[in-house]
């Protein structure tokens, strides 16, 4: 008697289990359901998908910016004073950053022949600079932001030039969108779906201990997760990359071989999710945090999956997306093709345009050329990754 009801106990237990695994399952299916039928795609005329954010970042300045604002503004030094003045394009001498600068530059040049005359503050430094509590708002350019900044976001310097270097993979940094889109898109094709690995993937410094959790669960669980910290420039010892020698660094076509890749915020947004979803892999996102100008388009379950920033979800979402193979399937899908469709080279330039444009319209004054400033022309095209 004992023996069966110790037989019916656990038989008990093994389905209550197994009912628990089944909710926990349908839950975030429903999560997938809902986020999919609530989305609208964008309107993809002219950049339309993203001016919402531009709009957002103008409001505030609504009632106009004064001569004297854009005086202070340069005189705080919190980023590079370009002018725009008969359709020719002016800098300071002085940029922190002279390969971000040439990256913004790049795109003002494709424009500066339809743009009027205009002048602006852009901040090339990775951090935003006008906090909510500053008064009056100051108009300062940044590629990316929180919900506690007020800058003004631009598409980042990195779709051209002057983005991170790693050695010896790009050791003149992430450059020239359109070309690693291509490269990214062959690689794709050489690992469809079913090719890919059933793992996360991550390399990348430490540059936040947030994401150690990640690197933790790949020691402990390597067939959920493989993910290692490569050296960073910071690097001095194995006590910077958690105790055991640091990783080589792997070619970012070679992340296209997992099926779930995994992208965290930097000292703000990190540059590389946009290439992640190129593979079509599917991207976990961590964090909501930090924004670039493109990512409000980006949806949590119908492009991407969701990971809380501490990452006490993880293992549940990597369980997930394993057992939901089409699911997930779908989801890296409609990620893949929202930045092969909205993210395109044309779509940066467009933005450019249509940020210097109407920014220029919110100037209660006339520019007027600074004549110590130097003219900047086009460069040469670089070709190389």
């Amino acid at each position: 008697m004992e023996r069966w009801f110790l037989w019916g106990f656990l038989l008990l237990l093994q389905v209550c289990g197994l009912c628990s695994a089944d909710n926990t399952w349908k839950e975030i299916q429903e999560k997938v359901s809902e986020a999919v039928k609530g989305y609208k795609t964008c309107n993809p005329v002219n950049c339309s998908c993203h001016l919402g954010v531009l709009h957002h970042d103008l409001k505030p300045f609504e009632r106009g910016i004064s001569q004297d604002v854009m005086a202070t503004t340069v005189q705080k030094g919190v980023g590079t004073h370009y002018q725009v003045i008969g359709h020719k394009l002016y800098r300071e001498h002085n940029c922190m950053f002279p390969a971000r600068c040439s990256g913004v530059e790049h795109f003002i040049l494709e424009v500066v022949d339809r743009l009027p005359d205009v002048e602006m503050v852009v901040n090339v430094r990775d951090y935003p600079q006008v906090p909510n509590w500053v008064q009056p708002i100051l108009p300062v350019f940044s590629f990316s932001k929180t919900p506690d900044y007020q800058d003004i976001m631009y598409p980042a310097w990195t779709f051209w030039e002057g983005g991170p270097a790693v050695w010896p993979i790009y050791p003149t940094g992430l450059g020239r969108w359109d070309l690693m889109r291509d490269e990214l898109k062959k690689s794709a094709a050489q690992w469809p779906w079913k090719k890919k690995e059933a793992r996360g993937f991550f390399r990348g410094s430490r540059t936040s201990a947030e994401r150690d959790p990640l690197i933790l669960l790949s020691r402990e669980a390597p067939d959920l997760v493989d993910a290692e910290y490569t050296k960073n420039q910071a690097w001095r010892s194995e006590k910077d990359t958690l105790g055991r020698p640091p990783a080589k660094e792997i070619p970012l076509v070679d992340h296209c071989k997992y099926k779930y890749l995994f992208n965290f915020r930097g000292v703000a947004a990190s540059f590389r999710l946009k290439h992640l979803f190129l593979c079509g892999s599917l991207v976990f996102h961590v964090g909501d945090e930090w924004q670039e100008f493109f990512y409000p388009q980006l949806k949590p379950w119908v492009h991407y999956v969701p990971v809380k920033q501490d990452l006490s979800d993880v293992r549940e979402l990597l369980q997930f997306v394993k057992e939901n193979d089409s699911v997930a399937q779908e989801i890296a899908s409609r990620g893949q093709e929202f930045i092969l469709n909205h993210l395109q080279m044309g779509e940066i330039t467009c933005y450019w345009e249509k940020l210097l444009t109407e920014f220029s319209q919110l100037l209660t004054y006339k520019p007027k050329r600074r004549s110590n400033y130097k003219q900047i022309v086009q460069k040469p095209i670089k070709t190389e990754l």
